[in-house]
């Protein structure tokens, strides 16, 4: 059996078992003693040639012939630099000839030196990143072999998890430093279809394991996690969230009235000061309200001490009484239809079913910013630290307001408990929140993702990105991940981004990123040992994210489409546009809502003259466990993935098709507010002018 390079530092220092090497686990590990403060040279059959150059972090070794068959040096290898007591690890980034003289050519190799092995006592046989010793001109180089390659990665323990194998030696493990990788932020780059978000399914995983009281909240733009982590993460969605309008600053809340446009200035004005006034009114409903006001006199609601960016409750009923009285009291006709026009698209809001998670029940209960809170960031856990929050199903003029509540909450939760809960915000698709072009995306959102990076981790408050784009994200914000997983980009940009973003030595080794494969991932920074090229582990298909399970262009499942199958997707396409009181999530045989005898004109009852329609049917309580999730399989399981959930509400075999029900009568007019109150319908007042049109925001 051939020796490995670290047993032939011959007499200085050979390399013995040491039951207790403290990495947790138990196992053995070899660790070199020195006898000698200085070892003896390797053995010349080993020395793959000397040093010849130091430059800086750099190092040119001019390399000797090599026998037939053995082992060389190539671009990405480890080399040791045999230097007193200490062995210099430096990877190979280039291999060239130089002429000599006289037609005469010898073989350099270019190295970045990422750290070093001490062999002689302290610290025998530890690796360190960096450099304490540098080379001299003639030391001599070596491969290194397997022994010290385990030295330098380490191995699985309490604080270390192990996320793929070495390129270069599948046998060697690559273990991510847990508390380097979350506390200093991470990011992970690749273009689509390299496995992108396997890795980030790994990554969180590990993390899961390691640490199972930090809380995860990951940012899911397509759907796709739902099943990657079973019972260990909440899965919240437009029919089980709820986020009251009134946690919304004045910014999100302008975004979300005005469809991700800009603001009419004169309706923004008056917005700027209703709401405080409206938050000041809510104050009225507190228990005790009435008799303290009983024995005080009236205060004026302005002395609250509210603005519109204060988290506290408040009805738009109220808002909406005091527009309408701002209103009364206007002589100037082009005013009143300012107001006008602002109570109508308040109106409208509020009514559309899609915005549901917004305005559903929102005041009941009173102030339950901190049930919201707990449920949103699981604190406690209770078994579940993590939450998915899946925003496919969301209203696209909504998404970037919801996502910069969400974040700046994270932000703000930490920042006044003192980072008593420590968190993990993972944000999917991350350019398309923090674009580097300032016209273009959602301000707010950008700047609480870049709060998160610059001062998160005082506070507890950690960052992940995932993009396919990074020279897109602001380089603000991403030049705070100090550990980055860069997948295949091609894009010239995006690696000039990077190169940017890279202070270490690696910097150098990232022409490896256009030639990687499928879930090979060059990585660098203090979540990793050195800078890496690696191949993520495999994970089992039933568990992975469901952009790549469903990534299969030879599926058999387009054989069996058919007329039933077309209507039970248009009655889910439909279905995300319409109320959800009349649909249960945990009916596993439902009907269509369309079918709803609430819905169907001929099944209404009769009712009489100016009266108002019958209410819908009773709401049903939202479950907080998502409609279809695979728990994870058991440890080794890599069989075939259990079958998608069915989008059709019959089974194909043996259906009849049946014509699809469709409302056949115009909805109701509009009711007056007095008639939704209980009064005798009134007939609406011709509606104003509608609105001007602008364009919508640049995404």
């Amino acid at each position: 059996m051939q020796e490995s390079p670290g047993d032939r530092f011959a007499d200085g220092a050979a390399f013995i078992r040491r039951p207790d090497n403290n990495l947790g686990n138990g196992d053995d590990m070899d660790t070199p003693l020195a006898q000698n403060a200085r070892p003896a040279a390797p053995s010349p059959t080993d020395v793959l040639g000397r040093v010849v150059g130091v430059s800086g972090s750099e190092a040119t070794v001019e390399l000797t012939p090599r026998a037939l068959g053995a082992e060389k040096p190539t671009v990405g290898r480890f080399i040791g630099l045999v230097t007193g007591p200490t062995l210099i690890v430096g990877m190979v980034t280039e291999i060239g000839e130089e002429p000599i003289s006289g037609g005469i050519f010898r073989k350099t190799a270019q190295l970045d030196l990422v750290g070093d092995i001490r062999i002689a006592p302290p610290n025998a046989g530890r690796f360190q990143r960096g450099v304490a010793e540098y080379p001299s001109i003639g030391d001599n180089a070596i491969l290194l072999g397997e022994k010290e390659l385990r030295l330098v990665y380490g191995t699985a323990d309490a604080n270390h998890a192990h996320i793929g194998d070495l390129q270069q030696n599948t046998d060697i493990g690559v273990h991510i430093d847990i508390d380097n990788l979350v506390s200093r932020h991470f990011a992970v780059l690749g273009a689509t279809g390299v496995g992108k978000s396997s890795g980030v399914a790994i990554v969180l995983q590990k993390i899961l394991e390691t640490r199972p009281n930090l809380r995860i909240f990951l940012v899911d733009p397509h759907n796709e996690y739902a099943r990657c982590f079973g019972d260990r993460a909440q899965v919240l969605t437009p029919r089980n969230l709820r986020l009251p309008f009134w946690l919304f600053n004045f910014e999100e809340t302008l975004d979300a009235f005005f469809g991700g446009r800009p603001g009419v200035e004169e309706e923004v004005e008056i917005l700027a000061d209703v709401i405080p006034l409206a938050k000041a009114a809510y104050l009225q409903y507190k228990p005790g309200a009435a008799a303290e006001r009983s024995l005080t006199k009236k205060k004026d609601p302005r002395d609250a001490g509210f603005t519109a960016d204060t988290p506290v409750p408040y009805r738009v009923e109220d808002l909406l009484n005091l527009l309408d009285e701002r209103m009364g009291k206007l002589d100037a006709r082009g005013q009143r239809v300012t107001i006008h026009r602002l109570i109508t698209r308040i109106q409208t809001f509020r009514n559309h079913p899609r915005y549901a998670f917004m305005f559903e029940n929102a005041n009941i209960g009173g102030d339950t910013m901190a049930d919201i809170l707990g449920n949103l960031f699981r604190l406690p856990p209770n078994g579940k630290p993590m939450t998915i929050m899946q925003l496919a199903g969301f209203p696209a003029e909504v998404v970037d307001s919801v996502v910069s509540v969400l974040c700046r909450m994270a932000f703000d939760f930490g920042l006044w408990s003192d980072g008593v809960a420590p968190l993990l915000f993972v944000c999917e698709e991350a350019h398309r929140y923090a674009p580097a072009d300032k016209k273009i995306g959602f301000g707010p959102t950008r700047r609480a993702l870049s709060r998160i990076a610059k001062e998160g981790r005082k506070y507890g408050v950690f960052l992940g990105l995932v993009t396919q784009r990074p020279a897109e994200i602001d380089p603000t914000i991403i030049s705070q991940c100090s550990t980055l997983f860069c997948m295949r980009l091609s894009n010239e940009h995006d690696q000039a981004l990077i190169r940017s973003a890279v202070s270490d030595a690696a910097a150098n080794l990232l022409s490896f990123i256009p030639s990687l494969g499928v879930r090979q991932v060059f990585t660098f920074g203090p979540g990793v040992a050195v800078p890496t090229r690696m191949r993520f582990i495999e994970i089992p298909e039933n568990v992975r994210p469901n952009s790549e399970a469903a990534g299969n262009t030879r599926s058999e499942v387009g054989k069996n489409v058919n007329r039933d199958l077309i209507s039970g997707v248009i009655d889910r396409w439909r279905t995300a546009s319409m109320s959800h009181r009349v649909v249960s999530d945990d009916d596993a045989d439902y009907t269509s809502p369309l079918d709803s005898p609430a819905l169907q004109p001929s099944a209404a009852p009769q009712a009489p003259p100016m009266t108002p329609p019958p209410p819908p049917s009773p709401r049903v309580a939202p479950t907080l466990a998502p409609q279809f999730r695979q728990p994870p399989a058991a440890p080794g399981t890599t069989g075939a993935p259990p079958p998608r959930p069915s989008v059709l509400r019959k089974p194909l075999e043996g259906a009849t098709p049946s014509p699809y029900p469709l409302p056949n009568t115009p909805p109701p007019p509009p009711m007056s507010p007095g008639a939704q109150h209980g009064a005798h319908a009134a007939p609406v007042p011709p509606a104003a002018p509608a609105a001007p049109h602008y364009p919508p925001r640049p995404r």
